[in-house]
């Protein structure tokens, strides 16, 4: 059984071997904080302040099967570039939405 990695169709799929092994390390993050006495603590005193707190955590879980990292070219030196070349930067929607999140404003006319 294949299915879309994180339930989104980018052309990846994970396997179900894969598959478990991801929730099986979900559910070994989530035990951690869980049991976590540091975090009940803190989450006590906020609680002895008088707040309702609740907790939610986003992880971003990275993978590539090793042969498909053989497959990658090497990154470019910078030393190699041309040195008359701009550079070329961009900057995605995602990019822009995250930096906002920092509180960190992007000029568009840069």
């Amino acid at each position: 059984m294949r299915v879309p990695a994180g339930g989104r169709r980018r052309g990846v799929f994970v396997n179900s071997q894969l598959k478990r092994l991801i929730k099986e390390l979900g559910e070994a993050i989530n035990g951690s904080l869980s049991e976590s006495e540091q975090i009940a603590r803190v989450i006590a005193k906020i609680k002895d302040e008088g707040y309702d707190i609740f907790l939610v955590l986003e992880a971003t879980i990275g993978f590539n099967h090793r042969d498909e990292e053989r497959s990658t070219p090497a990154p470019e030196l910078v030393g190699l570039r041309r040195k008359n070349a701009d550079p070329e930067f961009t900057i995605t929607a995602h990019d822009v939405r995250f930096l906002k999140s920092l509180r960190i404003s992007v000029d568009d006319a840069a």
